[in-house]
């Protein structure tokens, strides 16, 4: 396992193809700006409990979705058509990651929690303009969201939460449709479940993953808050996908 120091100006990691059969690649570090957009750059993410030192990995394989295939079923068709929640972008990261934050299903065996110092880590990469979020509201209130970073052509897709049946599916689907139109070609789901696959995810080797995400590289970014371009509504039936 390679350790990665902190405090210094060397933000390199090893070649992913050295990660253990699980995945982890490197452990230790901090999770400043700048060594996170790294990260990223080169297929890596954090994950970890808390009272454990940072740990970073790189699974093979990958989950992703790619944003023309996502699968909409009928019935969240019928959910969007309701039009039941209002969806935002950028309007309440903190809110979301904190939410985020809150117990849920393991990952990769560690714990359920996101850590506070990833909550200010993210939050730093939000105010520069990499991270963002989605919102799902009811009556005024945040019901389900996620968020996640996005450099080139490629969203790295990192937690949603819902407290409403479909409020994350909603805000997952909204955010599709809007990346599609802004031309992304790769969403990071990092690893499979079953709510990503209903909605299109599939896997793929580490290899094919990162020839993706390279060439997603070489698109320009898009930094800066996030706003829908149009009402989220407006083009479910021409542009979403039915699924079965």
């Amino acid at each position: 396992m390679f350790v990665l120091k902190s405090d210094t100006a060397d933000l390199r990691f090893p070649p992913v193809e050295l990660a253990s059969p699980e995945g982890l690649l490197a452990v230790g570090g901090d999770l400043r700006a700048e060594r996170l957009l790294e990260a990223y750059r080169h297929g890596i993410f954090p994950w970890y409990s808390p009272g454990q030192p940072i740990l970073w990995w790189s699974p093979d394989p990958r989950a992703v979705l790619f944003p023309p295939k996502l699968r909409v079923s009928r019935s969240l068709r019928k959910t969007l058509r309701q039009n039941k929640f209002s969806v935002t972008l950028d309007r309440a990261f903190r809110e979301v990651i904190s939410s985020c934050a809150q117990p849920r299903s393991q990952r990769l065996g560690h714990g359920t929690w996101i850590a506070p110092e990833m909550i200010e880590a993210y939050c730093v990469l939000h105010e520069r303009g990499f991270a963002h979020s989605v919102e799902s509201w009811r009556n005024g209130k945040l019901v389900g969201g996620l968020y996640g970073v996005a450099l080139g052509s490629a969203f790295f897709g990192e937690s949603m939460f819902t407290r409403v049946t479909d409020a994350s599916k909603l805000a997952f689907v909204h955010l599709v449709r809007q990346l599609v139109l802004w031309g992304y070609t790769l969403i990071d789901c990092q690893l499979p479940s079953g709510h990503l696959f209903s909605l299109g995810a599939e896997e793929i080797r580490r290899r094919e993953f990162m020839e993706h995400l390279e060439r997603a590289l070489g698109q320009p970014d898009r930094p800066g808050r996030w706003r829908f371009e149009a009402d989220p509504g407006i083009l479910i039936d021409n542009q979403l996908p039915s699924g079965s």
